[in-house]
């Protein structure tokens, strides 16, 4: 019977010992799963697909930015939490905890990175630019018809797949010219989306001002509605380069040829009636809008004036005035840098 009692002693013992142990224990990783990181700067930590809680635990402590990759590793397996890490760039606060850090890392936003395509290129030179993101990831698609890739500034997580971002850009446009074309002004002498999206690619690359799209677009809209040609220089380069830049035999920039305006190809405007066959560049928001719902100026013609707008003309007489005028300013132009 003493010795059943003893044994009983022992075990209660035990029991409170190891509760208390317990206890301790407990306090003892709350404190320091809540204890101040030791990095004081703000740092971009990222996690790879397929990376497990002990291979982030271990760089997050070479990092310095957690005092014990073991405790990580012991609190999210208490929470359940060992399955469930977000992959992407995570940014962590500037002594961040440990439970901090595993909540960025579980239930936070990942850092989007972002890619500005300019108004304006072509589908050749804005898949160029994709390729050349290293946060992308995959293949470029090869194919995409010109004119189909909307402008814009795109965010997006680290390891997006080109492909994804191409048809992102390909869904943005369809989304916004669903959206734009039942609101057109009426009489447009454009008959489908598709007749829009060409126009205003002619627009895009003859004005780098979205001040100037809405009377480009008008100007082009009332020529084709006289029949009267587009005559856009755009059209021609695009026809030559598929809308590269043009070089003399120094590899310096230079202008069309009259014999380069005087060739037929489908896209030059000044031979042929009518819209090019194909956009020539993938336009903007501003383009778009503009062809929809151009300025009703009468416009006939224009010019450029030298300091990166254009003089718009209703009469050939004025057009010619407004030539004179470019002229003039560009032998000033001349002038006053040989003065200098």
């Amino acid at each position: 019977m003493k010795f059943i009692k003893a044994v009983f002693n022992l075990i209660f013992v035990a029991v409170i010992v190891a509760a208390i142990a317990a206890v301790a224990g407990f306090f003892w990783l709350d404190s320091e799963v809540t204890r101040e990181g030791p990095s004081p700067e703000k740092a971009l930590f990222t996690v790879e697909a397929g990376d497990s809680v002990s291979s982030v635990a271990a760089r997050l402590e070479a990092d310095g930015l957690i005092r014990s990759a073991q405790v990580m590793r012991i609190k999210a397996r208490l929470d359940g939490a060992e399955s469930e890490l977000k992959t992407g760039d995570f940014e962590i606060k500037g002594r961040a905890s440990i439970e901090d850090i595993l909540a960025v890392l579980i239930k936070g936003k990942a850092v989007q990175n972002k890619i500005t395509i300019p108004e304006g290129r072509t589908t050749a030179q804005i898949l160029k630019l994709i390729a050349e993101n290293d946060q992308l990831t995959g293949d470029v698609p090869l194919e995409i018809p010109e004119g189909e890739l909307l402008p814009d500034t795109y965010f997006f997580q680290r390891g997006m797949t080109r492909a994804d971002l191409v048809r992102q850009m390909s869904e943005a446009q369809d989304e916004l010219i669903e959206r734009l074309w039942p609101t057109r002004a009426e009489g447009l002498p454009i008959n489908t989306p598709e007749e829009a999206i060409v126009l205003a690619s002619v627009v895009e690359k003859e004005t780098g001002r979205a001040d100037e799209q809405p009377q480009i677009a008008g100007l082009f809209v009332s020529r084709l509605k006289i029949g009267m040609r587009l005559q856009s220089d755009p059209t021609i380069i695009y026809g030559i380069s598929k809308g590269e830049p043009l070089y003399n035999a120094k590899g310096e920039r230079r202008t069309l040829r009259r014999s380069e305006i005087d060739k037929q190809t489908a896209w030059n405007t000044y031979q042929i009636d009518g819209l090019p066959p194909t956009p020539i560049c993938n336009p903007g928001r501003g383009a778009i809008e503009a062809v929809l719902n151009p300025d009703e100026t009468g416009h006939l013609f224009f010019v450029a004036d030298g300091k990166g707008g254009h003089l718009f003309a209703k009469t050939n007489a004025e057009h010619n005035d407004n030539v004179a005028k470019y002229r003039a300013f560009e032998r000033a132009e001349i002038e006053r840098e040989r003065a200098n």
